[in-house]
């Protein structure tokens, strides 16, 4: 088993501070994490999503707890290749054997405020309901939030419209702060005849 990292002094580091426990206080998810993973070299892995990967994410939000996927299929992939094509706009997934087990999406947008730092939100975070508690939507998550940090985004903004108190301890696990901000939506009006 590898010896754990120590932090080292840091200058004007207050005497008596432990950097290693304020980090597992701070994002107590992501230390379990870094625990778990010595454990076990097994943990999923999140990659950036390819043009294959369509019907295994169309199978995925299908057994989810998701909105209706897009139709018919010609329609899906069309929208498929735009996404993967579309600057800014970066899909990962993690794979458990033959299948998409979780998947998110983070879009990069340019921004004249905040010094220039970009802007990321965090779309269609699904894990399968067989896969969750696995680590799966925790590697898509931090893939795109390290993503986003090497993008230079100031901050990455996500709304959840799940009531499940486990999916925001799950997000809040991974460093999202709830409450810095007040998220409205507008709803596109039905069109007549729709």
């Amino acid at each position: 088993m590898a010896e754990e990292r120590q932090f080292g002094p840091i200058a004007g580091a207050v005497p008596g501070y432990n950097l290693t426990a304020a980090f597992q206080t701070t994002f107590p998810l992501l230390a379990s994490s870094r625990t778990r993973q010595r454990r076990s070299p097994a943990m999923p892995i999140a990659r950036l999503a390819r043009a294959s990967d369509l019907s295994s994410l169309l199978a995925l939000f299908d057994v989810s707890e998701v909105s209706a996927i897009a139709q018919p299929r010609e329609r899906a992939e069309s929208i498929w290749q735009e996404t993967l094509t579309h600057p800014g706009v970066h899909v990962f997934v993690s794979e458990d054997r033959d299948r998409i087990a979780a998947t998110c999406m983070l879009v990069v947008a340019p921004n004249l405020l905040r010094s220039g730092r970009r802007h990321g939100f965090l779309e269609n975070v699904v894990t399968h309901p067989e896969l969750r508690g696995q680590g799966h939507g925790k590697a898509v998550v931090l893939a795109a939030l390290r993503h986003a940090w090497a993008a230079d985004c100031h901050h990455v903004l996500m709304q959840s419209g799940r009531a499940d108190p486990r999916g925001h301890a799950f997000y809040e696990g991974l460093g999202f702060k709830p409450g810095l901000r007040v998220a409205y939506v507008a709803v596109r009006p039905t069109p007549p005849g729709e």
